[in-house]
């Protein structure tokens, strides 16, 4: 293979994933790449948060960056397509080679450096911000970098001498560095939790849908509410809450005024009117969430929902997978047209987030 083969050749597609679920990001892209005649096998770095996935003669990966919305893919943070992994690079001097490796005539929206989101890849931060600055101020020397092009350049190190480049489409892959956005945890939230509720609206909400599904004044019913992580976010926004849980809620929440705190069992309970919004953040098996999730969607007894589902041990993408096919399944036989979105997000832990909203 020669050093400046186009990117359109590349036989190779990095994966970034949360550490410990490699097996499972393996499993769903395998899937969804033969779904789409593209047949290969994975590698995975085992607790890296990294899967590398190969076509099996070889042939180029990259039409999978366009066939493939990234949005529909569950454990994927970000991907990038390239050739392979460098030689290692010289610590007398590491630009040359990287730059000789990259395609000619190749123009990027941007560059960015990143590392694997593990307590070893952290430690490369310093690194890569520092060499990050050779590397942009080299290839804009070579007229490189363009804000209008319609790919990114990223450059994965595991360690200062080792590195994946490739690309990713600027319109159908992640816009946070890693993949992950970066929030700040609100200083009167009354939780941690609180953060997967923004994530989730932040990355399963378009812009629009955000302006529009969640205007002050909207109804909503947080089950297992307590204490008021997931009803702060929805607080913060204007809308009115009914909270459902047996535990005590912060007190500040409900002082807000937007708040009732009905002490009921969240499986029982129903509101009297459809609610715009239904958020759950209850610590049960998939088996019993989906078919609450389901019954509330299908008997319209609210308009969209946010909730996670706490994965099992083993075969977690075919959990994930099954149980939102039964969803989409339920909803269309009741004549609901609804899109589901689902993903594991950067604050959830072994859970997966879905968000169901009409279908536009």
């Amino acid at each position: 293979m020669s050093e400046t083969a186009p990117w359109t050749t590349s036989a190779a597609l990095l994966l970034y994933t949360r550490a410990g679920l490699e097996n499972d990001t393996a499993a769903e892209l395998t899937d969804r790449a033969a779904a789409a005649g593209i047949y290969g096998y994975c590698r995975t770095h085992r607790d890296g948060g990294l899967v590398e996935f190969h076509s099996h003669d070889g042939s180029p990966v990259t039409p999978l960056l366009r066939s493939l919305p990234f949005t529909e893919l569950v454990f994927v943070r970000q991907w990038v397509a390239g050739h392979g992994w460098l030689p290692p690079l010289p610590e007398h001097e590491r630009l040359t080679p990287l730059l000789k490796s990259l395609p000619s005539g190749e123009s990027y929206a941007d560059v960015r450096l990143e590392y694997p989101d593990t307590n070893d890849g952290k430690g490369l931060s310093r690194f890569c911000k520092g060499f990050g600055r050779a590397v942009e101020q080299a290839l804009r020397q070579r007229g490189a970098l363009d804000e209008h092009a319609g790919q990114r350049l990223h450059l994965l190190f595991t360690d200062s001498a080792t590195v994946f480049p490739g690309i990713a489409p600027v319109e159908n892959s992640s816009p946070w560095p890693l993949g992950i956005p970066r929030l700040r945890m609100p200083g009167d939230a009354p939780s941690r939790s609180t953060l997967k509720l923004e994530e989730a609206l932040l990355t399963l909400l378009h812009p629009a849908e955000r302006e529009t599904l969640l205007r002050p004044g909207s109804t909503a019913v947080d089950l297992g509410a307590a204490p008021g992580g997931w009803t702060w976010q929805l607080v913060r926004r204007g809308l009115h809450v009914t909270a459902v849980d047996n535990g005590p809620m912060d007190t500040a929440l409900l002082d807000s005024g937007l708040v009732d705190h009905r002490r009921e069992d969240g499986f029982r309970y129903r509101p009297r009117r459809p609610v715009d919004w239904l958020v759950c953040d209850m610590v049960e098996r998939p088996a019993r969430i989906l078919p609450l999730m389901t019954s509330w969607l299908t008997e319209g007894a609210c308009r969209q929902a946010v909730f996670n589902l706490k994965l099992p041990m083993k075969q977690r993408h075919a959990t994930v997978r099954d149980g939102l096919e039964q969803l989409r399944s339920a909803l269309q036989s009741s004549g609901r047209a609804m899109d589901v979105r689902c993903k594991q997000l950067y604050h959830d832990r072994e859970e997966v987030t879905v968000c169901v909203t009409p279908s536009t």
